[in-house]
């Protein structure tokens, strides 16, 4: 979802026949993410191309998925010699190709640079913190992105705030997801369903905190209609521990397979509510401005929070949290600043600048 309008830039930059440096993108799909919804289906809707290498790294532990994705990345960048590696975001791949690439001395430039949760039990803080200290260019999506960066000693000319790149994905697919109205095809009425993604390993790892996440959504159901697509983690927890809800004691809990990028946005668009613990959907339902809250004890996105409509909340809080958005008394939330649909060419105008 990073990489879609960014590669539409570049192809955007190469037609213009005003533009005399041609870009030469090679894209790389370490295959950390390997299922077909999880991968594939982004890949046909969103347009990409396909990559022009797959590594197929697949699952494993962090140190196993890094490691390959490091050994089979140097074979690539050796023999390809780039000028640039961009990397986005702050999965295993993100740190694992930024790594490759700095010591070989090619030039990093990290999409989505600067978030803290200043939580390092997440993995993806640790991913984080590594790549911003080794990248060249720094490309932020908000003022707090850029305080985070300064504060760790990032030389102020390395950082540039260009932007939300997941708000240039969503503003291009937004009238494709509202079309659909997937919310229809499971029997939702629009702003009367509650839209519900987990799969952060503090939620649905633990037996205990799941069976208490599971009590809370049956109950909400008995009030609005939950629609909860299960991540393969997920689904895998609720069957080992056994708490797979019965339908027919449940009708309005449905649990269903993973969604395309276009569905979930639709569902998040036309939503009483979005409880999550995704990054995305946070920064999602603050430019669609529905009410999210999000189930962690902190965020790398506060602007989120801040500015936009989401709201932390834990098990304790859960239900007191779902109540005040019942009564109407949630947030009302405005889109920060440069979340315009521009970024991707905010950035590919940095990194023409940085090659000079």
């Amino acid at each position: 979802m990073k990489i879609a309008p960014l590669m539409s830039a570049i192809d955007k930059h190469n037609r213009n026949e005003n533009n005399k440096r041609k870009i030469e993108p090679l894209l790389i799909h370490t295959g950390q993410h390997y299922d077909v919804q999880m991968s594939d289906a982004f890949f046909q809707q969103l347009h990409i191309p396909d990559p022009d290498v797959n590594l197929e790294v697949g699952s494993g532990s962090h140190a196993v998925q890094t490691a390959e994705i490091m050994i089979r990345f140097e074979k690539i960048c050796l023999q390809e010699k780039p000028d640039w590696v961009i990397v986005v975001g702050d999965v295993n791949s993100t740190m694992a190709c930024t790594l490759v690439a700095s010591k070989l001395g090619i030039k990093v430039a990290h999409i989505e640079a600067g978030l803290r949760s200043f939580d390092r039990s997440m993995p993806e803080e640790i991913n984080r913190l590594v790549t911003d200290a080794l990248a060249d260019l720094l490309l932020t999506p908000s003022p707090d992105a850029d305080e985070n960066l300064l504060r760790e000693g990032v030389s102020k000319e390395k950082i540039k705030r260009v932007g939300n790149i997941m708000i240039d994905t969503l503003i291009m697919n937004l009238e494709k997801a509202r079309s659909l109205a997937p919310h229809r095809q499971y029997g939702m009425k629009e702003g009367e369903y509650v839209f519900v993604t987990l799969h952060r390993p503090a939620n649905v790892d633990g037996k205990e905190a799941l069976t208490a996440i599971m009590q809370n959504f049956a109950a909400l159901s008995q009030k609005l209609p939950v629609v909860f697509p299960l991540h393969p983690r997920t689904e895998k927890n609720l069957i080992q521990y056994g708490l797979m809800p019965e339908p027919n004691h449940h009708p309005n809990l449905k649990l269903c397979k993973p969604v395309g990028y276009f569905e979930s946005i639709g569902l998040a668009d036309k939503a009483r509510f979005v409880l999550t613990d995704s990054g995305g959907l946070q920064e999602e339902t603050t430019f669609l401005k529905t009410p999210c809250l999000t189930l962690r004890p902190n965020t790398e996105r506060p602007i989120t929070i801040t500015v936009g409509t989401n709201k932390l909340t834990s098990i304790e809080t859960l239900q007191n949290d779902i109540d005040m958005i019942l009564e109407g008394k949630q947030k009302q939330g405005m889109v920060p600043e440069l979340w315009d649909g521009l970024t991707s060419g905010r950035i590919l105008n940095e990194i023409l600048k940085s090659i000079g």
